[in-house]
């Protein structure tokens, strides 16, 4: 299939043209992947751009051992763009997939002499690289200055801001996620989520149903962060 469609709707490519998403599509090359593969690890020289076509990735860093979820991806996210600025750039964290993947992979040196021809690209690259770094920002206050509780829930708010689908109960999270992996986002230990994901049940703030969180009271939930 082309991915034009799909190329449509990343963010990172908004200002192109049909013309030059067309242009561009040839130079992604497919690929699938099993649950739990390591795409790239942290350390790794990073020469490549991925596009989720369907499935979920994480990216994370170890801690002494721990593991430290940065970021979720699911369907037309892409990650890896630090790859694509300098030559001989090392990947900052790990992927991983949580499920079965398609992925598009854009190699650098293709997309460096495509770029050339595209300074809105450029900008656009640019603007993508600063909006991840406050968010990373953001992440990184959060840890300093907010408790277990109050990060906990943020989180969840933040993952349905961004993973949020409207449903007749609320916000649903669509994606699953064990309360080992919410807590790996949160820096935090399992039991810790356990006792917050609880604390909201039984308030009647969320739903929680085969893994997956529905928001069913938002203004409640914020009012949760002290």
């Amino acid at each position: 299939m082309t991915i034009v469609p799909l190329l449509q709707h990343v963010p990172l490519f908004h200002e192109l043209s049909e013309e030059d998403l067309i242009g561009i599509a040839p130079l992604f090359t497919e690929k699938k992947v099993k649950k739990e593969t390591i795409l790239f690890e942290e350390g790794e020289i990073g020469e490549e751009l991925f596009l989720i076509q369907s499935g979920v990735v994480k990216i994370y860093r170890l801690d002494e051992a721990r593991e430290v979820t940065l970021a979720l991806f699911r369907d037309g996210d892409f990650f890896g763009e630090m790859s694509l600025l300098s030559s001989g750039m090392t990947r900052s964290a790990t992927a991983e997939t949580m499920a079965s993947c398609t992925l598009y992979v854009l190699n650098r040196t293709d997309f460096t002499t495509f770029m050339e021809k595209s300074p809105r690209l450029c900008l656009k690259l640019l603007e993508t690289t600063m909006q991840r770094l406050r968010h990373a920002n953001d992440q990184i206050y959060d840890l300093t200055f907010l408790g277990v509780r109050s990060r906990i829930i943020k989180t969840i708010l933040r993952l349905s801001e961004q993973h949020g689908i409207s449903t007749p109960d609320g916000l649903l999270i669509d994606v699953k996620l064990t309360h080992q992996q919410l807590a790996n986002l949160v820096g935090t230990v399992r039991e810790s989520v356990t006792k917050v994901l609880q604390e909201l049940l039984d308030d009647e703030l969320i739903l929680i149903d085969k893994k997956l969180i529905t928001l069913i009271n938002i203004e409640g939930i914020q009012a949760e962060i002290r």
